[in-house]
């Protein structure tokens, strides 16, 4: 059980026709495949503004990390 080979989904893909029809499901490939698309374009233009926005903030070491001192000195 949980094994699904090529005749299970035939079978599946014949029933959701029938429920549905070709138009239909034509529909929801069509939508899917728009909605995947306009995800890939949000994550892009996340991307290109979190870009744009990282040379203006100040770079904070690390959470964790000694701060060095001015005169380059470490105490031992």
């Amino acid at each position: 059980m949980g094994n699904i080979g090529p005749m299970e989904i035939l079978l599946i893909a014949l029933v959701a026709l029938l429920l549905f029809g070709a138009g239909r499901i034509a529909d929801i490939g069509k939508g899917l495949g728009q909605g995947i698309k306009n995800f890939k374009q949000g994550l892009k233009e996340a991307e290109e503004l979190d870009a744009d926005k990282k040379p203006a903030e100040k770079q904070l070491p690390p959470a964790g990390t000694a701060a060095v001192k001015e005169d380059g000195g470490a105490k031992a």
